[in-house]
């Protein structure tokens, strides 16, 4: 029985679902650093307030980090918003996209025995083209490598290139030695939700984007449509 739109729609809300449950690992570790900074720099101040001589300068540097590291959780919490589609964004350059995906899933990734390789094309450009609608790329970035990495089981590598100058393409390389350690075995258990052709695509028609998939290869382009 072919599915109903809505039906569509909840499958590709499932995929979202899922790939953000994914990336929460990197999001929470980059709002708790700046908490642990701010109890250790508290603790400090209150040993510093209490000595018998106070240091105003010292307090000061302890005050200022304080200030710093509350700046930075404020924008990671606010960051949270860049993850809601109804939320109108400014669009994100190609190079910034890659970099945050990559960003959030590197560790994940390493501990399965995956390398996460980007092109040098991706490295930031002066007066990039900035692509509308950044959630939606965000989630179909991270859709296409945990495509890649749930289905290639051989793959040691997934490869970020620039495909022209408005497309990604995301490739799986396989390992250069035989056979994967009983370690990277155990991480590969299979999935009940993995990311596979069906997911992808149903997150992809979703969110008004079009993806060419091969076993080894996603490819799409940065403009809905």
């Amino acid at each position: 029985m072919k599915a109903s739109p809505g039906a569509r729609s909840w499958i590709a809300a499932g995929v979202r679902h899922e790939l953000l449950t994914r990336a929460l690992p990197a999001l929470r570790h980059d709002m708790a650093a700046p908490v642990s900074v701010i109890r250790m720099a508290l603790l400090m101040l209150k040993r510093q307030i209490g000595a018998p001589v106070v240091d105003a300068v010292v307090c000061e540097e302890r005050v200022a980090l304080i200030d710093n590291q509350v700046s930075e959780l404020v924008e990671g919490i606010r960051s949270l918003r860049d993850w809601e589609l109804a939320t109108t964004d400014d669009g994100i350059t190609r190079s910034a996209l890659v970099a945050q995906c990559v960003g959030l899933m590197r560790a994940a990734f390493d501990m399965h025995g995956v390398e996460l390789a980007v092109d040098a094309a991706l490295e930031p450009q002066a007066d990039e083209t900035r692509w509308p609608q950044g959630a939606a790329l965000r989630y179909l970035v991270l859709g296409g490598l945990g495509y890649l990495h749930d289905g290639a089981s051989e793959a040691g590598t997934i490869r970020i290139e620039a495909d022209g100058g408005n497309a990604l393409r995301l490739s799986a390389l396989p390992r250069e030695s035989a056979g994967a350690s009983p370690v990277l075995d155990a991480h590969r258990a299979p999935r009940a939700l993995a990311i596979d052709a069906i997911a992808l695509q149903s997150l992809a028609e979703d969110l008004g984007y079009t993806v060419a998939l091969e076993r080894d290869s996603v490819r799409f382009p940065l403009a809905p449509g």
